[in-house]
C-alpha cells in the first residue's frame, strides 16, 4: 500500500510565520482548512467590514485570500520559506460571492525549481464549488537554495 505524501509545512508552521512575519493574515482571520502537497484550502470569514457599496465583498479581500491560499500551496511543496513571493497574480472575477465566509481551494499546476504556477478557486461557504465566484491564477517566485 502506498504511503500517503505529507505536505512540506505544517498548519502550525504557517502559523508560526503568520504571528511572526504576516500579522494582517491572522488580523483578517484567515485560517488554513486542508493542506496536502500542492492543495490547500483556506477561509476567510465574512465581515461587515469586508463589504464594498454595491452589498458584495470586496476586491482586494478576495485576491488577499487567493494570494494567501497559493502562499501556503507553494510552501506546502517547498517547505517553510517566508520569501517566496508573488511575482504575478490574476483575478477574474465571475459572480457576486454570497455574504458568508470565502473559501479558496489552490492547486499548484506546476512548480519548477525557481517559480511555482497555480490557480485558486474562490467561492462562498455552502454554494457550488463549480460555479466559483473568482478564479485567480498566479505565479510565485522561489528563492534559490542556500
Amino acid at each position: 500500500m502506498d504511503a500517503v505524501p505529507t505536505p512540506a509545512i505544517t498548519i502550525e508552521q504557517v502559523l508560526e510565520i503568520c504571528e511572526r512575519e504576516l500579522p494582517f493574515a491572522l488580523q483578517l482571520g484567515l485560517s488554513i482548512e486542508r493542506l496536502a502537497p500542492g492543495e490547500v484550502t483556506v477561509r476567510l470569514p465574512y465581515r461587515q467590514d469586508f463589504v464594498r457599496p454595491g452589498g458584495t465583498v470586496a476586491g482586494p479581500m478576495i485576491m488577499t485570500l487567493a494570494d494567501f491560499a497559493m502562499f501556503v500551496a507553494v510552501m506546502s511543496h517547498i517547505g517553510p520559506q517566508v520569501m517566496a513571493v508573488t511575482s504575478s497574480l490574476n483575478c477574474n472575477f465571475l459572480r457576486r460571492p454570497q455574504p458568508a465566509d470565502l473559501l479558496g481551494h489552490a492547486r499548484i499546476l506546476k512548480l519548477g525549481r525557481r517559480l511555482a504556477y497555480g490557480e485558486v478557486s474562490i467561492f462562498s461557504e455552502g454554494e457550488d464549488e463549480a460555479a466559483p465566484a473568482a478564479h485567480v491564477t498566479a505565479t510565485y517566485s522561489i528563492p534559490p537554495a542556500d
